[in-house]
């Protein structure tokens, strides 16, 4: 029987901004987004039996059909049945590195990898782009961590555009182990505090005459110039994230961790996503080794945890 063992990185926001709502119910997002390499191990065998088996070594991971993991296995043998009854299922091992509750996206890279390990046990031939098309039925996060590197996402966060890669990168992560901050608490509070703000979801018209999509008033020009220039200082300095200001005042933990490694001087620090997660970007490992010494002088908690990785040019891999 066929096996992989494949690499599921984390993610990082580099840029978050809430543009107003969708017909849908979700947000429609401008963001980009960055892999970075703190990753998961996903171990994915066939069976020959017509079920799927979900381990994973993280007592708080669940493995039942809560699982993004499981989820993509059962997408999967609903969307190629006749490959289901040909290879059956496939036992699913997870070795957890990526934080559970960070907001790095540890499900969504676990959902992911799973669809890629069953494509190539299957032997589906799948393309990257297909590949997306069904992790976007999973979740908004799931099409970039197919893919990584370092992306331009609109709509929920399904819809890419790639950019070069800014691999060259550090990051220092920060996160209190005993801290888990709701993403949907997150969006929904932001909504009940901002949306009155939010544009009309029905196309708008610009004092020109020109239609205007609430998309195109989204504030990512320079990020992305930044990213295209390779300018690791600017894109530091131009990291941001709406969602920090539901989330700050409410978990004063973040807010602290947040300030105390901005004073730090690194060349940008932020919350990632809907936290609890904060990151400070360095140009060497070096620098974060130093950072990472710092933030533990600074904040001596035993409950707090920190993670050098590096940006990532690439998603989900096998593993060598």
């Amino acid at each position: 029987m066929r096996s992989y063992s494949l690499i599921a990185p984390a993610k990082i926001n580099l840029y978050l901004e809430i543009i107003g709502d969708r017909p849908d119910g979700y947000h429609e997002l401008a963001m980009v987004l960055q892999g970075i390499d703190l990753a998961d191990r996903i171990e994915i065998s066939a069976t020959g039996v017509d079920r799927f088996r979900l381990h994973c070594d993280h007592p708080e991971v669940p493995v039942d059909e809560s699982n993004l993991a499981y989820k993509a296995a059962k997408l999967m043998a609903q969307e190629f049945p006749d490959a289901f009854e040909q290879y059956g299922g496939a036992n699913i091992t997870i070795h957890k590195h990526i934080p559970v509750g960070a907001g790095l996206a540890g499900g969504s890279t676990n959902g992911a990898a799973v669809l890629v390990g069953l494509d190539l046990i299957w032997g589906l031939g799948l393309t990257q782009g297909e590949l997306q098309d069904l992790a976007a039925k999973l979740g908004s996060d799931v099409p970039f961590c197919v893919a990584g590197g370092t992306a331009i996402a609109t709509g929920r966060g399904e819809q890419l555009s790639p950019l070069p890669s800014i691999d060259f990168l550090y990051a220092v992560l920060a996160k209190y182990r005993s801290l888990s901050v709701s993403t949907a608490w997150a969006y929904q509070t932001y909504r009940q505090q901002f949306g009155e703000s939010y544009p009309a979801i029905a196309t708008a018209t610009s004092a020109t005459g020109t239609a205007t999509t609430p998309k195109q008033r989204a504030h990512a020009g320079e990020i992305v110039a930044a990213i295209v220039q390779h300018d690791g200082a600017k894109i530091g300095k131009l990291l941001h994230n709406d969602l920090e200001k539901v989330v700050l005042p409410a978990y004063p933990q973040v807010l602290q961790l947040r300030e105390t490694i901005q004073q730090l001087n690194p060349l940008g620090v932020m919350m990632s996503g809907s936290g609890p997660t904060v990151f400070a970007l360095v140009a060497s490992q070096i620098e974060a080794e130093h950072l990472q010494k710092q933030i533990h002088a600074a904040l001596p908690d035993p409950d707090l945890q920190t993670w050098i990785t590096r940006f990532a040019a690439g998603g989900i891999q096998i593993a060598q």
